[in-house]
């Protein structure tokens, strides 16, 4: 079965253009003023506008208070909220209370005892995302370009619906998919130039190995 297929941090209609028709299920935007991906709700929403309905529009916040979530809400109008701080499972209530949308909560991870914490937010958020722990001295919580050891997702409860983020490119998506059988990913500095700069190539790199890795998979299940 394919995942859905995530690519984060979003800024120019040329690369948003260019997910979607080659397979997106979901495009994220970034609101963190301390990420090269950060892009102000007005634009993201004008942005959104030329795909909407397509694919699921997703907002991306770190510890976001209501009246910055008010505004990325109001001009946005996203279909998920993907909350990327460390909010408590109370905060998530309150979110899902105050705007009615299905909620992504964002775990790092760098050993096992990480994903005991996801048991707090069981049947409160609608989907985990599960990336890489931050390297010493990142001031972004995600976005570094650093992976994790991917067997521990084998540990999950097979009912834990997720999606798969961190390092992930074209060269090592198919391995991820295949230690992890993961039912989303995310990508985003993985199909980047530079920092958040999204190069359409690479966007197209990455789909066509996704697209051999599951072609291999369902190849291989028959």
């Amino acid at each position: 079965m394919k995942p859905d297929i995530k690519i984060c941090g979003l800024k120019t209609p040329e690369a948003i253009d260019r997910a979607v028709r080659r397979g997106a299920t979901h495009i994220g935007f970034i609101f963190f003023g301390k990420s090269p991906r950060n892009i102000e709700p007005d634009i993201a929403g004008r942005l959104a506008d030329a795909v909407r309905g397509q694919v699921k529009i997703v907002a991306v916040t770190v510890d976001a208070d209501n009246d910055d979530l008010d505004e990325i809400v109001a001009l946005l109008k996203p279909d998920m909220l993907q909350l990327h701080g460390s909010e408590t499972p109370d905060r998530v209530l309150t979110v899902r209370a105050l705007y009615g949308l299905p909620v992504i909560k964002a775990f790092s991870v760098r050993e096992a005892a990480d994903l005991d914490k996801i048991d707090a937010y069981i049947g409160i958020v609608d989907r985990f995302l599960f990336d890489a722990k931050p390297p010493v001295g990142s001031d972004l919580p995600g976005g570094n370009g650093v992976s994790f050891d991917w067997t521990l997702m084998q540990s999950l409860d097979g009912s834990v619906d997720y999606m798969l983020s961190g390092g992930l490119n074209k060269d090592n998506v198919g391995l991820a998919l295949a230690v992890t059988k993961a039912p989303g990913i995310d990508i985003s500095s993985g199909v980047e130039s530079a920092p958040g700069v999204k190069d359409l190539a690479m966007i197209d790199e990455f789909f066509d190995a996704v697209k051999e890795a599951t072609g291999r998979k369902a190849v291989a299940g028959s």
